[in-house]
């Protein structure tokens, strides 16, 4: 039977042969050297290194690329609210598409080929983020997985109405139940935020992704919310069905304390999604020595066998001025700042971009470089996995649901197999 697509002669380990990839109806239909069979098309790889396609599991694209418009001064995270508010309540749909589009065709240049998003819904924009991420889904349906977090940024209990938003937005086709808990007025308002979540969560049948514990320390309980969400994660029986992304102010405890809550987060399945160029930039802000850097604990996490993966965040905003929404970059930076430098942890922290960050979004089951999974697959223009984020390599090809959906020569081709031109 004809192939629909074979790649010949690609590295998927440093410590085995070359091997070729066969591809017929979207999945994989081998892996193995010297496959003989007729194919549509074929990727000569030459040795180049295959790995499975890069997953974002936490993106805010309705708030991309406004780093120009109110520039921020003081560079803090109640500035990155505030200044971001202001902004949000000026949004018009045609300017949110565009942007997004823009953010979205840097990630699939990239090798990504699955994003979670995370639009505000909110009294200030209302639904404006869900409703062009719904039709951006659409668009981009044949060239990456695209999921919808109702995220409620401004909290729920403090702006009034943002619960029946919230639902409105489910009942549109958001994929996912967010929540901000800690962005309430006190610490029985956080725990009432959290139940809500679950309540919406339940109701729907959705997973559950939520930013939490986004400070440098415990010292408000607003941010000490992991140990509460995970009883709730088990109450509730949704082991496996939680993200929660940033998560600083866990790094700032000790072993005796932190040893604990990695136990917890491990015993619920949730996954946590480290966002190292947001809390990098925003981390530390008020301290005058010895500035903190504002990272969850990745290493203690990741040894501790908690699925950690890592995401973008923020693309030029004022959360983040810097970015073009690709992982291997920022995997590079990560594995600086968490000092994942030798070659076992460099591969961890390939895996956090891809299988753990896949895991994160609950794809994990139609994932990797496996007979009979989604052949998502990016070859990169390096000879060895281990060099992955060592080189940032351009992404020669990138394979969506076995069909190629960009080539970079001297120029990046993003083939569309939809009218989606822009």
């Amino acid at each position: 039977m004809q192939l629909d697509l074979l790649i010949r002669d690609a590295c998927v380990r440093d410590d085995a042969p070359l091997t070729d990839i066969a591809i017929r109806d979207g999945r994989i239909a081998a892996i193995e050297p010297g496959i003989d069979a007729p194919a549509h098309e074929v990727i000569e790889a030459g040795g180049r290194v295959a790995i499975p396609g890069l997953v974002e599991p936490h993106l805010h694209l309705d708030k991309a690329l406004l780093h120009r418009r109110l520039p921020a001064r003081l560079g803090t995270l109640d500035e990155a609210i505030r200044v971001t508010g202001i902004l949000k309540s000026k949004q018009q749909r045609h300017d949110v598409l565009d942007r997004s589009r823009q953010v979205l065709d840097m990630a699939v240049r990239h090798g990504t080929v699955a994003i979670r998003a995370h639009p505000d819904v909110d009294l200030i924009q209302g639904l404006v983020g869900v409703e062009t991420l719904l039709e951006l889904k659409a668009e981009y349906q044949d060239l990456l997985d695209l999921q919808i977090v109702a995220f409620p940024q401004e909290g729920i209990l403090k702006s009034q109405g943002t619960r029946e938003l919230m639902i409105e937005a489910m009942d549109m086709g958001a994929d996912v139940v967010g929540g901000c808990p800690y962005n309430e007025l006190s610490w029985a308002d956080t725990v009432r935020h959290i139940d809500m979540v679950f309540e919406l969560a339940q109701r729907y049948d959705a997973p559950v992704d939520m930013h939490a514990d986004f400070a440098d320390d415990t010292a408000d309980q607003r941010f000490a919310a992991v140990d509460y969400i995970a009883q709730k994660t088990i109450e509730c029986g949704y082991q496996g069905r939680v993200s929660l992304g940033h998560v600083t102010s866990l790094g700032a405890l000790d072993t005796a304390q932190l040893e604990p809550l990695v136990a917890q987060l491990r015993e619920a399945g949730i996954s946590i999604v480290t966002l190292p160029a947001t809390d990098l930039y925003l981390g530390g802000r008020k301290d005058q020595q010895n500035q903190r850097r504002g990272l969850t604990p990745v290493k203690a996490l990741h040894h501790g066998g908690v699925n950690v993966a890592y995401s973008s965040n923020n693309i030029r905003n004022a959360f983040t001025p810097f970015g073009k929404a690709d992982m291997l970059q920022i995997g590079n930076m990560l594995a600086h700042v968490a000092q994942f430098g030798v070659p076992e942890h460099q591969l961890a922290v390939l895996g956090m971009g891809t299988h753990n960050a896949a895991r994160a979004i609950g794809l994990h089951d139609s994932y990797g470089l496996e007979v009979g999974r989604q052949a998502d697959i990016v070859i990169l223009d390096t000879f060895k996995v281990a060099d992955a984020l060592i080189d940032i390599p351009p992404r020669l090809w990138v394979v969506k649901r076995g069909r190629i959906t960009v080539v970079t020569q001297h120029r990046c081709d993003i083939r569309r197999h939809r009218c989606c031109a822009h």
